[in-house]
């Protein structure tokens, strides 16, 4: 097999064509060994330290996910109740951050304005450049306490309401919508976001992660490394997937209109928003898990619209992909459950958010554990003999 020469002048193996392989979206290469998370996407399988995501969605909950993801086990509950009770002290957010965003522009994208906000933070968080693991898991405390609180913010400042203040009784998912809706939702929305939360916190190295990881690499600060992985999430092939499934959901409008479109959007070349996934090449265990929460919140509600024309979209797909390996993925069925939750589609991405920095976290502290800055290759294609003729002459 020819070689092929390095920027640095060293040979590597190329392919038969001279050159490297090529991985542009990284589909084969690994960058770290993981304790967290495990995805199994021929059988449709997803793991957090080895335990099943349907376990978990089912009886824990958001702070002891997170707890988990941090330390490789389940707490006890001698062990979670202060962890549970310290996340919460730390959900108020100075008021100066609170001024921050009253000055942004209200028709500025809630995503955008949380990953102002959190670059904002670190500035007033005292531990900014302590480098051990105990004061990154402190600070990686006082980020998943406070980022709900500053989309809650946000939220209500664009639309002229009143700012809510954080209440510590409560758990993440109940003061989440609390401060976002301005009253104490009922158990059963609790319950469900708090599932949803559970669902979102990790999914091995996805973009998200990845990018949050890039930056852990070369020693930024744990505030820069979210700052990161928000910046990537923000992106509608990631973190604003939801927001565009349930977009075409309310425009399609209705169960028989279903068909039509789905023909269309794959005749004309484009994907259906909520399907396919890189890794699944079967059911997204958190889509069906949230399938059903759609259903139940739909029938609480007594309006079965939207997950009517959800499951029709579905049908539609899964007949003419379902056996390429194209199903729901856990957007498709996330938007509907924030939809009917009551959250505007700009904010689900943000939600998005405040789920999966418990994940970043967790992977950046175990990144840490055995630093090396990535620092991937590209392969040069250009022209090698440019002369550099002066301005005036060109």
């Amino acid at each position: 097999m020819p070689g092929s020469e390095r920027c640095d002048g060293r040979i590597v193996m190329g392919s038969p064509t001279g050159g490297p392989r090529i991985d542009k979206g990284l589909d084969d290469i690994f960058v770290k060994e993981t304790r967290i998370c495990f995805v199994d996407g021929t059988t449709g399988r997803l793991l957090y330290a080895g335990y099943d995501i349907r376990d978990l969605a089912a009886h824990s909950t958001f702070e002891e996910t997170t707890y988990l993801l941090w330390h490789g086990r389940l707490p006890s509950r001698e062990q979670l109740t202060p962890f549970s009770a310290e996340l919460a002290s730390h959900r108020e957010v100075p008021a100066e951050l609170v001024a921050l965003l009253k000055k942004l522009p209200k028709t500025m994208t809630p995503i955008d304005a949380l990953r102002t906000a959190v670059s904002a933070l670190s500035a007033y968080d005292p531990e900014l450049n302590a480098t051990s693991r105990e004061a990154n898991v402190r600070k990686g405390m006082r980020l998943v306490a406070k980022m709900p609180t500053l989309v809650a913010a946000f939220h209500r400042i664009r639309n002229g309401q009143r700012v809510v203040r954080p209440n510590p009784k409560y758990s993440a998912a109940t003061d989440y919508l609390r401060m976002l809706m301005g009253r104490k939702p009922d158990k059963v929305a609790s319950r469900i976001l708090d599932a949803a939360l559970v669902l979102h916190a990790d999914h091995s190295m996805n973009a998200g992660t990845f990018a949050a990881t890039v930056a852990a690499s070369t020693l930024a600060d744990l505030y820069s490394c979210v700052a990161a992985g928000i910046a990537t999430l923000k992106g509608p092939l990631h973190g604003g997937a939801n927001e565009q499934a349930v977009k075409a959901l309310l425009e399609i409008g209705s169960p028989d209109r279903a068909d039509e479109y789905v023909a269309k959007t794959l005749a004309s070349g484009d994907r259906v928003s909520g399907f396919g996934h890189r890794v699944y090449k079967t059911w997204d265990p958190r889509s069906l898990i949230l399938a059903e929460y759609a259903k139940k919140l739909s029938e609480r509600k007594g309006d079965m619209a939207l997950y009517g024309v959800a499951k029709a979209v579905e049908e539609a797909v899964v007949r003419r992909l379902g056996g390429k390996g194209v199903y729901p993925n856990v957007d498709y069925y996330a938007g509907v459950v924030y939809q009917l939750l009551g959250l505007p589609p700009d904010l689900f991405p943000t939600t998005f958010a405040v789920s999966r920095i418990s994940g970043w976290v967790a992977h950046i502290l175990e990144y840490w554990e055995d630093n090396r800055i990535m620092r991937p290759l590209d392969w040069y294609v250009g022209p090698r003999e440019a002369v550099y003729v002066p301005i005036d002459n060109r």
